[in-house]
């Protein structure tokens, strides 16, 4: 019996990729396995790969495209030229009569099941050869939208066909090695979700340019989605910590949402009104400027999709949904195999180290981990691309397939608009070319022929750097780390970069300073978004409320933010403890803050004034200290984050201690209740002198080694002129450090040291293993030269301790 030249989703699965194409086969996987858990798919069916050769069989037309094939891959004749003959080839032909009524008797049974006569559907290519688990094909074919009719919907499938030899699908399959004859087209033809007037985006299952798998990563725009996928808005995203998806921590009402960033969204793409076409792009509203997409339940919603499909593969995933602005329902669209991070397996790994500081000229996301640098080659629209130079950085305002040719030949690539799941950012990934992918300003900024560096090595936040910038590359080799007994944890300083050393074997964090989630996320001194009436620069108060816009209450803001920033810090390392340190600006730090004059008394010596622990409980703080501790509550016991110990700086008295600690009850972050724990840092002299004191009211210690340097030797540590005497080698530093050590374990808790001086000092770090320190903590770029020397210093004092004594030594009887 002939096979039927159109098929319904729910007929085909995924071991019919060579019938239907890996983006029909995996529609109808979804259909037939994951709609009765809860995933929805639009309703469709697909033509095979038989009706495609079918096809050109009955036109007579594949001796001439073979011909025309031959002529370019020999030279004889030019890209453009080879790709415009083909697709009039098709675009020239007819659908066989038995194929034309297939397709229309499925079209019109689609309606029927929608109670509509006139079905709006979406017309899109599943080549044989497309998402793959090692090519994704990201957006090589045409994708027709709001296809309307019978005739319509023949012509739409004809364009697709002629969309496989578009150039940029030429050149593509070329670069990955595919036979241009052997590859045949599938169409698929879904019901449309009426996401022009509501919503859609692109969502990972795994973060895609740090290869952490334990996140989700969802895009979201208004309107269809081809803004989202083609780059040309800078969408709303949003991360969620997978591993907190369950149906236990749902029951808590755990909402492990760990990133909330807002897109400019500024145009959206909708159904067209009359005429030929059939979409159109329109601005956006201010009030949709300004909302998220996606509500929080929506979002953790998707999130739970994304792990029912990764699961189900087995594989890391690439997927678009839709939301139908009429009914409110979220739709699964796609659903494809991820194609870079899934294949980087195994415990090798590169990391690339900037080596020079320059003057930053744009920022976007980052898009790869490497480095790159060049002289800027500014173009505007594809049809200039042939003036592109080898080599150079690509600097343009986005980018779509037809510009495949020359993004594997640039350096680097640098967009205007666009997300981390844009056809720019998709697409540098497979090349391996680094990217920074909605700036905003790029093109405006970058001077053709500039010398620029590109760095997407410092987190997801990528910079243009003026200059060429020297840089180094270390390959990793994880397998080769040494064990150690003691704990070996990092510091990490900002959300941007929590996912960057993820593989890295840490024991935790031993070091989130609060200080830099608020200057780098949040930008406001807390105080003004608790009393904004009092900032009196008209800026500062436009931009506080610029900043806060989407939130009712400004304060919110501040909560929202510094949550999140902690959140998305403790989610590599989970259930690993992460100490996450309380806010310690000085007073001229918080006074450099948006809205921070307004509260700051200026001070002759900062270092020494009104900073860390004594401003928790005093008056012209305190209200700033609930934000931060709504924050940290709101980690622990909203977003599930409970590995997260809450540490104390710059206490100098046990009475402060207990201020502080009531202060803190306050405000529901109770130590001891829900298993929280909260350290002090062991910083102060008087720290070391009242251990015993402290030990009472705290459940550990982690050595501050710089303040205690400072104060216990009197050397102001940001002196130049007395740089020579700061060491914490000295012996008044080490006796002070050896004391501390002993009295907490005296007391029964734990100590650690957060600093790079075991970095830098390989004695120094056998000094601590001697003593006996509990946990090391090291900013991750020293992580792998330091593991090995504490590993040494164990072995030498194992050694040292296991050695017989000396003849002449034992005691008397």
């Amino acid at each position: 019996m002939a096979e039927s030249p159109v098929m319904w989703f729910d007929e085909i699965g995924m071991a019919d990729v060579p019938r239907v194409g890996g983006k029909n086969a995996s529609l109808g996987e979804l259909i037939r396995t994951l709609q009765s858990r809860g995933v929805r798919v639009p309703d469709g069916f697909a033509t095979t790969a038989a009706a495609y050769r079918t096809f050109i069989a009955a036109n007579g037309i594949d001796a001439a495209m073979r011909a025309r094939i031959a002529a370019y891959r020999s030279g004889d004749a030019t890209l453009r030229a080879t790709g415009e003959a083909v697709r009039e080839m098709f675009l020239a032909s007819e659908f066989p009569d038995d194929i034309a009524a297939s397709i229309r008797a499925h079209y019109r049974s689609l309606g029927e099941r929608a109670g509509l006569d006139r079905l709006s559907v979406a017309v899109r290519s599943s080549a044989t050869a497309e998402d793959l688990p090692d090519a994704s094909f990201a957006g090589q074919q045409e994708t027709f939208l709001n296809v309307t009719g019978e005739r319509e919907l023949l012509d739409a499938c004809r364009r697709c066909y002629a969309s496989l030899f578009t150039d940029r699908a030429i050149s593509y399959r070329e670069v990955k090695g595919f036979d241009h004859m052997d590859v045949a087209l599938s169409i698929g033809i879904q019901r449309m979700v009426r996401s022009d007037v509501g919503a859609s985006g692109v969502m990972f299952s795994i973060d895609t340019d740090s290869g952490f798998p334990r996140a989700a990563v969802i895009s979201a725009a208004w309107g269809l989605g081809e803004t989202v996928v083609q780059g040309t808005i800078n969408p709303d995203k949003y991360l969620v910590f997978k591993p907190l998806l369950t149906d236990s921590a749902a029951a808590e009402g755990i909402t492990p949402i760990i990133e909330k960033s807002l897109g400019s969204k500024a145009r959206k793409m909708v159904y067209a009104r009359g005429g030929s076409a059939r979409t159109r792009m329109v601005d956006t509203s201010a009030a949709e400027r300004r909302d998220f997409v996606l509500g929080d339940a929506e979002i953790l919603a998707l999130a739970r999709w994304a792990v029912t499909v990764e699961n189900h593969y087995g594989r890391p995933m690439d997927m678009e949904w839709a939301r139908d602005g009429e009914t409110g329902e979220l739709f699964m669209v796609q659903a494809r195999p991820e194609t870079v991070q899934s294949r980087r397996t195994g415990p090798h790994f590169t990391i690339h180290h900037l080596l020079e500081q320059g003057t930053v000229l744009a920022a976007g996301s980052a898009i790869g981990d490497s480095i790159a640098h060049g002289t800027a080659c500014v173009i505007r629209t594809a049809a200039d691309i042939a003036k592109f130079r080898d080599g150079a950085i690509l600097v343009t305002e986005m980018t779509d397939p037809d510009w495949v040719p020359i993004m594997k030949r640039a350096a680097g690539i640098v967009t205007d608009h666009g997300g981390p799941t844009s056809h720019a950012a998709i697409v540098s990934r497979e090349l391996g070319v680094p990217a920074v992918v909605g700036t905003g300003n790029a093109t405006a900024v970058l001077a053709e022929g500039r010398a620029v560096t590109i760095s997407c090595a410092e987190g997801d936040l990528g910079r243009v750097y003026d200059g060429t910038l020297a840089f180094e590359t270390e390959d990793v080799d994880l397998g080769a780390l040494p064990e150690t007994r003691t704990a070996v944890m990092v510091n990490i300083a900002s959300p941007a970069a929590a996912f960057q050393w993820w593989r890295l074997p840490a024991d935790g964090v031993g070091l989130a300073r609060m200080e830099f989630i608020i200057s780098s996320l949040i930008r406001v001194h807390p105080m003004a978004l608790v009393h904004p009436e009092r900032v009196s620069d008209p800026a500062e108060a436009r931009q506080i409320r610029e900043l806060a816009q989407a939130y009712a209450d400004p304060a919110e803001y501040f909560v929202d933010a510094l949550s999140l920033g902690i959140a998305k810090i403790a989610a590599p390392y989970y259930p690993r403890p992460v100490i996450v340190r309380l806010s310690d600006f000085k007073t001229n730090e918080y006074a450099h803050l948006l809205g921070g004059a307004a509260f700051e008394e200026p001070e002759e010596n900062p270092m020494l004034g009104f900073r860390g622990a004594s401003r928790y409980y005093d008056a012209r703080y305190r209200e700033g200290f609930a934000l931060e501790c709504a924050a940290l509550k709101r980690v622990r016991e909203k977003l599930g984050f409970a590995n997260v110990i809450v540490m104390v700086p710059f206490c100098r008295t046990p009475q402060e201690a207990d201020k502080v600690l009531a202060v803190m009850a306050e405000h529901g972050l109770v130590r001891g209740s829900n298993g929280l724990q909260v350290y002090m840092m062991c910083e102060i002299p008087s720290n070391v002198v009242l251990a015993e004191k402290f030990a009472t009211r705290f459940d550990g210690f982690s050595i501050g080694s710089n303040d205690l340097t400072q104060l216990v030797l009197g050397v102001d540590r940001d002196s130049g002129q007395l740089a020579a005497l700061f060491d914490e080698r000295d012996e008044a530093v080490m006796t002070m450090i050896s004391e501390a050590i002993r009295k907490a374990h005296a007391a029964g808790i734990k100590i650690g040291i957060c600093g790079q001086g075991p970095s830098n000092h390989p004695e120094f770090a056998a000094f601590l293993v001697r003593e006996g320190i509990d946990s090391i903590s090291l900013n991750p770029d020293s992580y792998l030269k330091t593991v090995p020397r504490i590993a040494e210093a164990e072995m030498a004092s194992a050694r040292t301790e296991s050695a017989p004594a000396p003849a002449g030594t034992e005691s008397a009887p």
